[in-house]
Formats: structure tokens, sequence, C-alpha cells
């Protein structure tokens, strides 16, 4: 009887966790300041970067570590057809991504989930 009880609350304590990452992400705002973290792997899979042929052919430096930290504004909200949310971010200093793109998109749930976006 102890096993079930332990596994109830198990259970009830991850749906909270869950539904707090899900208010988190329906509560985002134009306007809302974020910082960029470290991604999983070598590269950021949710925040849409451009891929590095193209930050060069438009005169930039292909270097992702140095986004890390960047603190980063919401300019506009996209709600797709499957129900996710594109987000597009610049850059609170002012500055270019990589000193040639001044927005970038997001797949906002996904980024906070994994950690690539980090609310302040």
């Amino acid at each position: 009887m102890i096993k079930y009880a332990i596994a109830l609350l198990f259970s009830v304590s991850m749906l909270n966790a869950q539904t707090t990452v899900d208010q988190t992400a329906a509560d985002v705002q134009v306007g809302d300041v974020f910082e960029i973290g470290k991604p999983e792997t070598n590269t950021y899979k949710h925040i849409n970067f451009p891929r590095a042929n193209f930050i060069i052919k438009r005169g930039g430096i292909a270097n992702y570590k140095r986004v890390e930290g960047a603190k980063v504004v919401v300019t506009s909200i996209k709600e797709k057809k499957d129900g996710t949310r594109q987000v597009k971010i610049k850059r609170t200093d002012g500055n270019r991504f990589f000193r040639s793109h001044p927005v970038v998109s997001v797949d906002f749930k996904e980024a906070l989930e994994s950690g690539e976006l980090e609310v302040l």
C-alpha cells in the first residue's frame, strides 16, 4: 500500500511541475527579457540561429559561444497552426547576433524546457 501512495505522490508532483512550465510559456509578452543559456549539445536546437555559411556570407563571425549569456527581448509572438509559439527575439544591447542578424526566431516552449532560454 505504501508503494502506491508514494507512486501517487510522485505522479502528482510531476504533473504540478509540468503545469508551472506551461504557465511560464503561456505568460510571455512582447517586451519580456530573457537570457540565452548554454545548449545541451554543440548547437542550438530551439533557437533558430542561421547556419555558419549564411553568417559568413553576410559578413558576420560564426561564433556561437559569444551569444551565451546575452540578454534578449521579445519583439513579436506568433501562434502556429500546430499550437506552438514562434517568438522573435533581439539583443537588448542593440548589437546584432554574429554582427549580421538583428532578429532570430525561437520555438519558445522547447527553448525554455531545454535551457537554451532562461527567465530573468
